[in-house]
């Protein structure tokens, strides 16, 4: 089977920070893989590479195809940490002007929408502005958002982080419906429960490298340990380094990060966008 997404040799160094050396990955389709690691291991830069938001300093990243994914970012849905909506548009507003950036027509997008809305208990929302939204309520349009054209590949980054019970639970079992519906989601966490919850493979990052990948019984076999949380430690025992890369590059790539995925449209006057709590 031809994975959907491959990463080969890529690295990505930001001055004299490697901030990935040399990662080799494999998306197939159908599969929830989780990237697991402390902040600062990589994690958000290996996402930002795959959603052609960063180019590789070396190594490549493409699709099935062929193409690198900055030519057909079209294949993908992507939920990053800061949802950047438009806050004096609603919910459906929000998704429909993202549909219609990728041809996606006001009919289709809707349809996705209304679908996946129910299962994120959102189909009462979808009418109100985004301005008094919960954080929860920003996620989960921003989920729908991210879904609604129809990606063959759907990127979260920290999705369930400074959600309360219920929300992360909602999101989670999205997660689960997508994959029975045979739907390839990279999840990005730093927690080895929820991981272990909705993922079917696991891939440790830390410091810039991948450590292990596979899924928690493999992990487990491969360091002789009885839970995740040994296995996590023995694969990861030199220390953590401290997350700099967006200490240090916070003006340009954070907020290449938020223009490409809610870019403003350049006929109306600017939008107020909301920043996450």
């Amino acid at each position: 089977m031809q994975p959907l997404l491959t990463l080969t040799s890529v690295s990505k160094s930001f001055g004299d920070l490697q901030a990935l050396d040399r990662v080799d990955l494999d998306i197939n389709a159908g599969e929830v893989v989780g990237l697991v690691g402390s902040n600062g291991a990589g994690k958000t830069t290996l996402l930002r590479l795959m959603a052609g938001v960063y180019t590789p300093t070396s190594g490549t990243v493409l699709l099935a195809d062929g193409n690198p994914v900055t030519k057909m970012r079209q294949a993908l849905g992507v939920v990053p940490e800061s949802t950047g909506l438009y806050s004096r548009l609603t919910a459906w507003e929000n998704i429909r002007y993202h549909s219609r950036m990728h041809g996606i027509s006001d009919k289709d997008a809707w349809a996705r929408t209304a679908k996946f809305a129910q299962h994120l208990d959102m189909v009462d929302s979808l009418g109100r502005h985004t301005k008094g939204f919960s954080r929860g309520m920003r996620q989960k349009t921003a989920l729908l958002r991210a879904l609604a054209h129809g990606p063959s590949i759907l990127l979260l980054d920290e999705p369930t982080a400074g959600l309360d019970i219920t929300s992360a639970r909602t999101v989670r079992r999205l997660v689960h419906q997508l994959k029975n519906e045979g739907g390839t989601v990279i999840y990005s966490t730093h927690q080895l429960a929820e991981a272990e919850q909705v993922c079917d493979r696991i891939v440790i990052v830390h410091n810039g490298e991948v450590r292990a990948d596979g899924s928690p019984e493999e992990l487990l076999k491969s360091t002789n340990s009885t839970s995740l949380e040994d296995a996590y430690v023995a694969l990861t025992k030199d220390t953590a380094r401290q997350r700099q890369e967006d200490d240090e590059k916070e003006g340009r790539f954070t907020g290449m990060w938020r223009s490409f995925f809610t870019p403003k449209p350049p006929a109306t006057p600017a939008l107020e966008v909301n920043e996450d709590e």
